[in-house]
């Protein structure tokens, strides 16, 4: 099933009825209310979308803009440039070793993360940063809210094909700007400016190599509840404080955005695992960092409190564009 985001469905009516946000949010609420909560948000904006004519999804065939690309979709065509490689890992299936390895690639419109699955992995040896990837037959997937292109067996890679070119690459991220006090559960794309004021200890834990989700421990090996017993791999997480001078809140930050955060490489960051101490000296030097970054905002249901699950992380944010914004221009 194709997954649209509630932001894109909005951005549509927008762009074909010239209605505001605020009016189509309003008019997303009164759909919900009417249907007694039975409906998600983004089921209602279908749904109003539908009332006023405007068509939200389109099929689309051939090669694929990154920003056209949505959770769900099979066969996919597209075209980016290499922006981050990571290492290949190995891993059980049906007793028998398999591996995987995965990347970020770019275009004019955004970045997506493309996993690489089985013999498909044996293409990150032949990547190179700003190497041209033409992707047939991909299929995407979600996880955490991210969407992500899998390679299979089925799938082809093509690495710097004759004749296709990438424009400059958009990287940037946007989101809304709010106050920490106005953050409420659930906000998605908010964008906070605040300085790191305390940063706890990083957390290591045991991922599945496949899925990437939780692999718990068994009597000899671990296991993944969708994969079954695996070679585990380790995954990060980091917890740091944000104040923006309206109130705090504690940021969240997984692993890709644990080496932005840092500005290190996983090699880097696995080594406080054995040497913890280490990353004192580097929590230190993060306390008073000015930071942006981009997210959505949970309810940790055991402390009673929202956090914010962060998405993108700039540590150097424009001064200029920040003075901009204060002033209103």
């Amino acid at each position: 099933m194709i997954k649209i985001p509630f932001e894109e469905i909005v951005l549509k009516i927008n762009e074909k009825t010239q209605m505001s946000t605020i009016e189509i949010e309003e008019r997303v609420e009164k759909k919900m209310k009417q249907l007694s909560g039975l409906i998600s948000r983004e089921g209602a904006a279908h749904i109003v979308a539908n009332e006023l004519g405007v068509k939200i999804f389109e099929p689309l065939s051939g090669k694929l803009q990154i920003k056209n690309i949505l959770s769900g979709m099979r066969d996919v065509e597209t075209l980016g440039k290499v922006l981050q490689t990571y290492e290949t890992r190995e891993f059980m299936r049906n007793d028998a070793v398999s591996k995987v390895a995965s990347m970020v690639i770019g275009d004019e419109t955004g970045t997506i993360r493309v996993v690489m699955w089985g013999s498909q992995a044996d293409n990150a040896a032949n990547l190179g940063l700003n190497d041209i990837v033409k992707i047939i037959g991909g299929y995407v997937r979600e996880n955490s809210g991210r969407k992500e292109i899998h390679l299979n067996d089925r799938s082809q890679l093509l690495i710097n094909p004759k004749g296709e070119t990438v424009n400059d690459v958009n990287t940037e991220i946007k989101g809304n700007r709010k106050e920490i006090k106005g953050l409420n559960e659930n906000d998605n794309d908010a964008e906070l400016l605040g300085t790191i004021v305390q940063v706890f200890d990083i957390k290591y834990f045991e991922t599945c190599p496949r899925c990437g989700k939780r692999a718990k421990p068994t009597a000899a090996l671990f296991e993944c509840a969708e994969h079954g017993n695996v070679i585990p791999s380790y995954s990060y997480v980091l917890n740091a404080v944000l104040d923006d001078g309206t109130e705090t809140i504690r940021c969240v930050f997984f692993r890709n955005q644990v080496e932005r955060l840092l500005s290190m490489s996983q090699e880097q960051v696995m080594r406080f695992k054995q040497e913890p101490a280490e990353f004192e000296a580097v929590k230190n030097e993060l306390l008073g960092t000015i930071t942006k970054v981009i997210g959505r905002t949970k309810n940790n249901s055991m402390f009673n409190r929202l956090e914010f699950v962060v998405n993108s992380v700039d540590t150097k944010p424009n001064p200029e564009e920040e003075l901009k914004r204060l002033q209103g221009s």
